[in-house]
């Protein structure tokens, strides 16, 4: 192999191993920057006039004061803290009845808010997904099927969230499923379709692994030993 080839090759697998860490080192380092921002300097802010309320400028002055917690890196590492510190006080307010009911009020005017409401339920939905615990994740999708969708003959992933609508697994007299068909690469959206229990094919996947498969675009496939498994159409009918 040229010398060029093996450079060429060094460079991709050394990309490869690094970027996800850098991407990974890069979006918290992000976050930590809008943190300090937009949030702990009001909180600074915040303290030092409470501070010199309290305490008075004879204890120290304003600007010395503003110079520590406003501008100096001490000051800077209080704020995040104090920010923190607050995220899990809502939290644990909003775990108590009051604090759930308190919230669903504050929900319902943004949602009858006219510009709010149609930009918050979808934003609510992303979020809820990505920091529910993964035990909720797993109740809201029960597992991971393959299904002939949009078409016969074409395969598509899907997530089974329930059994069919009544009134349709009595008329056809089949038990169904109902599955989602997430759309690639943001499989936040997606098609609900109802579908023949018999028809579908359960892959021995995560949801999170489909989410990576599906975010990819088929780039990220399961571990070794899951992938999915093949039938034919002649076989899906014979089970039927």
């Amino acid at each position: 192999m040229p010398v060029t080839g093996r450079l060429k090759g060094y460079f991709l697998r050394g990309m490869a191993v690094l970027l996800p860490a850098v991407l990974t080192i890069w979006i918290f380092v992000l976050a930590y920057t809008f943190i300090q921002d937009n949030i702990s300097v009001h909180i600074n802010r915040g303290l030092v006039k409470l501070i010199v309320h309290f305490k008075g400028e004879e204890w120290i002055s304003q600007a010395d004061l503003t110079k520590i917690l406003v501008d100096g890196k001490a000051g800077s590492i209080v704020g995040f803290v104090i920010a923190v510190v607050g995220v899990c006080l809502v939290g644990a307010i909003l775990a108590s009845v009051f604090g759930r009911a308190l919230w669903r009020m504050i929900e319902g005017f943004i949602l009858n808010t006219p510009v709010f409401r149609r930009v918050y339920p979808y934003i609510k939905q992303v979020t809820d997904f990505l920091l529910a615990p993964e035990q909720q994740r797993r109740l809201s999708f029960s597992r991971v099927v393959a299904v002939e969708y949009p078409r016969k003959g074409i395969w598509s992933l899907g997530l089974v969230t329930g059994s069919g609508l009544k009134n349709v697994t009595e008329s056809v007299r089949k038990e169904f499923l109902t599955v989602l068909v997430p759309t690639s690469p943001t499989p936040f959206t997606g098609f609900v379709i109802m579908l023949p229990k018999k028809t579908v094919i359960d892959l021995e996947m995560t949801v999170e692994e489909a989410f990576r498969f599906l975010i990819s675009g088929g780039v990220i496939t399961p571990a070794k030993g899951k992938d999915m498994p093949v039938l034919s159409s002649s076989e899906l009918d014979s089970q039927d």
